[in-house]
């Protein structure tokens, strides 16, 4: 049952700049969850490399076994404590996982969007364990994000940044969001 608590939940595809989003909220006091991070314990936990094929698959094999919000319930397992009046969930991928979050709080979806071409520009410079190297690993990668149900996520949102060329822009717009939101969660 919701609470007075507001859940942010960030969605974008891979390289579209929820980490814009998330460094401001993170500025301004607002503690971040993300979900890839569960998937990347998981690797740590078994010993796997934090490769995009190895990523990928047990991301794929937590939703097959324990259920399409395998990672958002292990993200909520962590929030649960969390005194925090406003929280943001930086990755989320289904309205499987949306519905986990609304028994933690006030759901507000924002998603950010890229083009393509930009996404995987930005993932190649970034270069972080598990991003795509190849354009092919970059459209399976994409088309395993909406195989989890990203673009449903992404089409109900409540606030859209486009963050395709004037990255000020992004972050201005992303900024004013999060204050309002910030506002909103003090009443």
């Amino acid at each position: 049952m919701p609470t007075s608590r507001k859940i942010i939940c960030l969605t974008g595809m891979p390289g579209a700049g929820k980490g814009i989003v998330s460094d401001i909220a993170k500025t301004i006091g607002i503690p971040v969850y993300v979900m890839g991070d569960v998937v990347r314990e998981e690797a740590t936990r078994r010993g796997l490399p934090h490769k995009p094929e190895i990523l990928n698959a047990i991301a794929k094999e937590l939703r097959e076994k324990e259920g399409p919000a395998a990672v958002a319930k292990r993200v909520a397992s962590k929030i649960a404590g969390t005194k925090s009046r406003i929280i943001l969930i930086d990755g989320v991928r289904s309205l499987h996982e949306v519905n986990v979050f609304k028994e933690y709080g006030d759901i507000v979806i924002i998603a950010v969007h890229a083009s393509p071409k930009t996404r995987f520009e930005r993932l190649r410079k970034r270069n972080r364990p598990g991003d795509p190297k190849t354009w092919d690993e970059f459209v399976s990668r994409d088309f395993l994000e909406l195989g989890f149900g990203i673009g449903n996520v992404i089409a109900l949102a409540d606030y859209m940044i486009v963050n395709e060329e004037d990255r000020d822009k992004a972050v201005e717009h992303a900024s004013r969001i999060l204050a309002r939101l910030v506002e909103d969660a003090k009443d």
